[in-house]
């Protein structure tokens, strides 16, 4: 087995010089390098370590709360202790006030040490921006140090059995009484739902306020407690765990509201927007576990092939062609993403072009869980019969790295919003906000705006959305490869940068071509058959 090594090196310099993260208003170098070193002496040492016997043996649920594996409950005891739930909160709540960038600096680096650790603890930041953006000066002093402490974990419940990426069918509904709002109804595919990790979880719940009929508009965010001030547990009941490919120490729960008192984060009937605070976060996060698994995948498969010798003359693994290139490619696909992801982070940050924010969002998460994946299968084909054996855990990357791509909302329906409202919504703001983030690479901004106008004469751009998304994300990185090849001093391994930024540039032109031609082929296609 490789021991898990965050790479450390590789994401400072993606943040400092192909993000610009220096050029954010109180952003220390030396500082950052210093977190992002202990955290990563953190998770290499503590979390890592309890991940693999977390993978064999899974969450229970026993007398109806759920049991984490026990590495998980000592590493999440010395998380808190450490001070790492505050990282990000506002310095008024308890927290340190870093910036969101090195939050996801950590992110790829918790995900990396254990995706399932990460799933259960990484949807604090999110809440708390939510609650901050949303929530009354009462809500935000009441909660924030709680999140700030390390108590308190979260969940976001969306998904019902009747209502999954389309939620105006939602049906748990919020009531208002005499005593406050109560929320009763049933959600499914819960990470974290309960555990033993905090005595105690803040649910945001997304339930109907208005009528059934009155679809997403009747929809308001909840805060939901698990328990009581003074430590009783309230009607908030798991009903099952389910059972999954991967992720088998992150409990996926099915649970209960039966009048669960509950608190109004924001304006009644505006709950969608509210939520979608903390789901633009998450899916930024879920586009860095992609990233992780994708790191992951090429660490392993490098040390792998540098030792094992086989072929005439008894060379290593990856001094064969077909070898190297899976290993280009995978490191490819975990360099790229990131730096993507990253760009994405700072300009949220920066505040200054929430347009493009809002039009990178959907291709970060779409790129970097299609990386994932990807770079798992060249890693495990790379290792040949021993990748397929639990032996080198590059098996368990690629079953815990497939659902990045599921959850939060599925690929497909990012590429058919990037194709549809993110392309027409506010006279084409989002789609104008990344032509003029691709102005620095003249061809490739050509061949995109081509496709760009072909979409917005198209009748219905759906059957061409994948391949659309698939042409977005290749422009977007020949932006991030450029950055990489004028930086390459600054790498940590200049000669390999300039490799692989060659071999990207080279690549670059004739991606985008097929996608343009192949949206240009679906869109007849649909034609002719409609």
């Amino acid at each position: 087995m490789t021991p898990f090594e965050a790479p450390v090196e590789d994401i400072l310099f993606s943040l400092d010089h192909v993000a610009g993260a220096g050029a954010l208003p109180g952003w220390d170098t030396d500082l950052m390098r210093e977190i992002v070193t202990q955290f990563a002496r953190f998770a290499q040492g503590e979390v890592a370590p309890a991940d693999e016997a977390g993978d064999r043996e899974g969450c229970r649920l026993l007398n109806g709360r759920v049991q984490m594996p026990r590495g998980f409950v000592a590493a999440y005891r010395s998380y808190a202790e450490q001070g790492w739930p505050a990282l990000t909160l506002s310095e008024d709540a308890g927290g340190q006030g870093l910036s969101g960038p090195v939050e996801g600096a950590l992110t790829e680096i918790l995900a990396g040490a254990s995706h399932s650790f990460q799933m259960v603890v990484g949807l604090v930041p999110g809440a708390a921006r939510t609650i901050l953006a949303f929530g009354t000066a009462d809500q935000q002093a009441r909660w924030l140090p709680r999140l700030a402490s390390g108590e308190w974990l979260t969940t976001m419940a969306l998904t019902e059995p009747g209502a999954g990426s389309d939620l105006s069918g939602l049906r748990t509904r919020a009531v208002e009484t005499a005593q406050g709002w109560q929320v009763e109804g049933e959600k499914i595919f819960i990470s974290g739902g309960d555990q033993d990790m905090t005595p105690r979880i803040l649910h945001l719940v997304l339930a109907r306020s208005g009528a059934q009929a009155s679809g997403v508009r009747g929809l308001s965010l909840f805060l939901v407690p698990s328990h009581d001030d003074d430590g009783n547990r309230l009607p908030v009941t798991i009903t099952r765990i389910e059972e999954k490919m991967g992720l088998h120490a992150s409990p996926t729960c099915q649970m209960t509201f039966d009048a669960a008192p509950a608190e109004l984060l924001g304006i009644e009937g505006e709950g969608l927007r509210a939520m979608f605070t903390m789901m633009n976060h998450a899916r930024l996060d879920v586009a860095l576990q992609g990233v992780a698994h994708a790191a992951r995948a090429t660490a392993i498969a490098r040390a792998y092939t540098a030792t094992r010798r086989q072929g005439r003359g008894g060379v290593t693994l990856d001094a064969h062609a077909d070898v190297r290139r899976m290993l280009d490619d995978a490191e490819t696909l975990a360099m790229g993403g990131r730096a993507l992801v990253h760009l994405a982070m700072v300009e949220m940050e920066r505040g200054e072009h929430p347009d493009l924010v809002d039009f990178l969002t959907p291709v970060c998460k779409f790129t970097c869980t299609e990386a994932g994946v990807t770079a798992a299968n060249l890693g495990m084909q790379a290792l040949g019969g021993y990748g397929y054996l639990r032996e080198y855990r590059i098996e368990q990357t690629l079953r815990d790295a497939r659902v990045a791509a599921i959850y939060e909302g599925a690929n497909g329906i990012h590429a058919a919003t990037l194709a549809g409202r993110l392309l027409r919504n506010a006279g084409g703001a989002a789609a104008t906000a990344f032509a003029q983030f691709l102005a620095e690479a003249p061809e490739a901004l050509d061949v995109w705006q081509r496709v760009r106008t072909v979409l917005l004469e198209a009748a219905d751009p759906a059957p061409a959305a994948d391949a659309f998304m698939r042409l977005t994300a290749h422009a977007a990185l020949v932006i991030v490869w450029q950055r990489f090849r004028a930086a390459a001093d600054h790498a940590p391994d200049p000669q390999r940068l300039r490799h692989l930024a060659k071999r990207a540039a080279a690549r670059a032109p004739l991606l985008m071509r097929h996608y343009a031609d192949l949206v240009v082929l679906e869109l007849a296609e649909a034609s002719s058959c409609g």
